[in-house]
């Protein structure tokens, strides 16, 4: 038993004492390198801003199928009936979002009951009152949120998202 305990003992302190060496061995390095170059800043991808319908197309709790920020990208607009975590309009209660599943690309659809998109995939759930957050499965982001804009007239834009959507390599671009 003692032995078992002595060899632990060991390879925790050879475990340290490489990781001392491997950190001194690091810093040293940097110091006598190149000077590092700073990381070119991020932009977002400027998506063009879209009209998806107007206020008085909406009616409380019933989603309405749109795309954006193209066609090959299916999102859902929906009037909640109460303020949203991102919500725009009179109320505050109007968003949008991407009804692909970040987790595998799944369609999502719409609850009424709880206000949330859920993946028949892999059971995810994402609450539309809480700009898409995720509240259940295996997805490992929130819902993609489209940044939504009413004009005097009603009318609904997008003109941005804000998270990755499924299948699209980058929501950003180094500047």
């Amino acid at each position: 038993m003692k032995s078992c305990s002595r060899l632990v003992d060991l390879g925790r302190r050879q475990f340290l004492r490489g990781g001392g060496a491997a950190a001194v061995a690091t810093v040293a390095a940097g110091a006598v390198g190149a000077p590092a170059k700073a990381a070119a800043p991020l932009a977002r991808v400027a998506y063009p801003a879209n009209r998806l319908a107007n206020v008085k197309d909406l009616k409380v709790n019933e989603p309405l199928d749109i795309t954006y920020p193209d066609d090959s990208s299916p999102g859902v607009l929906i009037k909640l009936g109460s303020a949203a975590e991102g919500g725009v309009g009179p109320d505050g209660d109007i968003v949008a979002f991407s009804t692909l599943c970040p987790h595998k690309g799944y369609p999502l659809s719409y609850v009424g009951n709880d206000k949330t998109l859920d993946c028949p995939g892999h059971y995810s759930r994402f609450d539309c009152e809480k700009g898409g957050f995720q509240v259940w499965g295996h997805a490992t982001q929130n819902l993609p949120q489209f940044q939504l804009r009413v004009d005097e007239r009603g009318d609904i834009y997008a003109e941005g998202v804000d998270e990755l959507i499924y299948g699209r390599l980058s929501n950003v671009l180094t500047a």
